[in-house]
């Protein structure tokens, strides 16, 4: 559930950025741009607009994201097999070496925490999988064998 919390926080605060600079900074700039007369030929004024559109765009991106994570029901993530927020761990058949993944939304994915969107090859090939499943998951450079291990579930429930 902490997962959660800070997606949500994550997206609150871009949100806030943008609705900063779509209220307070942009309509400066744009106004200084007109300020420069001829509006045909004016870049400012183009880039602002464009800025502004593209920032529209994301806010309006950001609200459903907000939206569909209120609509997540935690209760049903489940708790015999990986799911969203689960942590598992898989053995490379070919090398032997193990390595842990968390599963999350695609807004908390960071390689350098091991925290795998679930919309990543990854991800989608751990979803759902138990202890001892056999997990072939296909990415650019090729295929790789792996298999579960362990699971520690959203709730801190521990499968081996």
């Amino acid at each position: 559930m902490k997962l959660f919390h800070e997606a949500k926080r994550k997206l609150e605060e871009e949100a806030q950025r943008i609705d900063y600079e779509l209220r307070i900074v942009l309509p400066k700039e744009i106004q200084a741009a007109v300020g420069q007369g001829d509006l045909s030929e004016n870049a400012e004024y183009e880039a602002a607009k464009v800025r502004q559109s593209t920032l529209h765009a994301r806010f309006s991106q950001i609200e459903k994201r907000l939206a569909d994570l209120s609509r997540i029901d935690v209760a049903g993530v489940p708790k015999d097999r990986a799911g969203l927020g689960s942590e598992v761990t898989v053995e490379n058949l070919e090398s032997g070496e193990e390595a842990s993944y968390t599963l999350v939304i695609p807004e908390l994915a960071d390689g350098n925490k091991s925290y795998v969107s679930i919309a990543a090859p990854v991800g989608k090939a751990l979803m759902n999988r138990r202890v001892g499943d056999a997990v072939t998951i296909t990415i650019p450079r090729g295929t790789l064998e792996y298999e579960v291990r362990r699971i520690v579930t959203m709730t801190g429930e521990v499968l081996k």
